[in-house]
């Protein structure tokens, strides 16, 4: 490949990159919304335990034949909480989704450093075309040897994987 094959490539790369880092943004923040309203299926309600107390409160004053011993000597707990099977399955869906669309942004994020980083190193002026080209041939053997090609066309398939996890919790 010349430099201009090398700019070409590498700048497609970080377009589909930056694409993913917005959706990724955008998407994620969404996701985080919806993930801020269902945790709170996922532990206790205040407000039950607090109405269990007040009506046991109320019996107690409610009957007047109950003694005062027989109070103190029965403490009374509320029900142990248990989450449903299925705020927990949702739940799980949407971290799982979430972390899978962070992860994508961060490796788009690498993979923009990447192309600048090669694009800087492989073009300097400063260097004879021989060693230039052995640079470059060093960091094309890389891109091989990573399977860099196939990991930008990975990405996509990392989100859509987290909009199918998310959209199944729906």
């Amino acid at each position: 490949m010349t430099e201009g094959e090398d700019e070409k490539m590498t700048n497609r790369w970080q377009k589909d990159a930056d694409g993913i880092i917005i959706f990724t943004g955008l998407f994620s923040a969404a996701l985080a919304a919806f993930l801020t309203v269902s945790v709170q299926d996922l532990k206790p309600n205040s407000q039950d335990t607090s109405a269990f107390y007040l009506g046991n409160i109320y019996q107690l004053l409610a009957d007047p034949n109950i003694s005062r011993a027989s109070i103190l000597a029965t403490p009374v707990q509320p029900p142990d909480f248990s989450p449903s099977k299925s705020a927990v399955l949702v739940n799980s869906l949407w971290f799982l989704s979430f972390v899978i669309s962070l992860t994508s942004a961060l490796l788009a994020t690498m993979l923009q450093q990447w192309a600048r980083r090669f694009l800087t190193i492989t073009q300097p002026p400063l260097y004879s075309p021989h060693k230039r080209a052995s640079i470059r041939a060093f960091f094309a053997n890389g891109v091989e040897k990573f399977h860099v090609p196939w990991s930008v066309e990975a990405l996509p398939a990392l989100l859509h994987l987290s909009l199918f996890l998310f959209f199944t919790g729906l």
